[in-house]
């Protein structure tokens, strides 16, 4: 046993070099990997090429690590908050089809034929109906979201500035911006909300 410990002290001094110059290897150049970004992509269609362009906020997060100062946090969910565009009336739609949007993850891809409905893909990140056996844990349960809120109004219209854009709740979300970025309509969101707050969705109906 002694033999063995004296091996591995006398090993330590060589093999940790190595792992320290391994942790100490710097990021790329913003401007490196813009580069390899857009030459990656090839015969996009009309238009795709600007997606390519990474808005203030996201420049920002991408630098940071998506661990932005917290001056630089303010500042991304104080512009971002500008950029929702609430719904006349009720931020509430049909929970029914907010539930067709919460299972599609089609769209968004340059191979869409045209006139192809995104959906929110909300299962990929989230458990929401109980009963659902397949669902992403990268963001947090909402099973009984709305019911935990006592369906409040207030809750619903925060709910629907989310969905719209995350950035306007919290600096560098990792959850898409789906009105911001036209991802889903005004109508799909409602139905998002309302999958989320209505009394009658599977989503408020946690099992006993």
């Amino acid at each position: 046993m002694k033999t063995i410990i004296i091996a591995a002290a006398l090993l330590l001094p060589q093999i940790a070099p190595g792992i320290a110059f391994a942790q100490q290897i710097p990021p790329a150049p913003p401007a490196v990997v813009d580069k390899v970004v857009k030459e990656s992509f090839t015969k996009l269609p009309d238009g795709w090429a600007a997606r390519l362009v990474p808005d203030e906020t996201m420049e920002i997060c991408s630098v940071t690590r998506n661990q932005p100062s917290a001056k630089q946090a303010e500042a991304i969910m104080a512009r971002e908050a500008k950029t929702v565009k609430y719904p006349q009336g009720s931020v509430l739609g049909d929970w029914k089809k907010g539930a067709e949007v919460a299972q599609n993850g089609r769209g968004g891809q340059f191979s869409d034929p045209p006139g192809t409905v995104s959906g929110g893909n909300c299962y990929a990140c989230h458990q929401m109906d109980p009963k659902e056996v397949s669902y992403g844990t990268l963001g947090p349960s909402l099973v009984n979201y709305g019911g935990e809120r006592k369906f409040s109004a207030e809750d619903a219209k925060a709910a629907y500035a989310k969905v719209y854009n995350a950035q306007a709740v919290f600096a560098c979300s990792p959850m898409p911006r789906f009105g911001h970025n036209g991802v889903l309509s005004e109508e799909q969101m409602k139905d998002v909300v309302a999958y989320l707050f209505d009394p009658n969705s599977p989503v408020n109906k946690p099992a006993k």
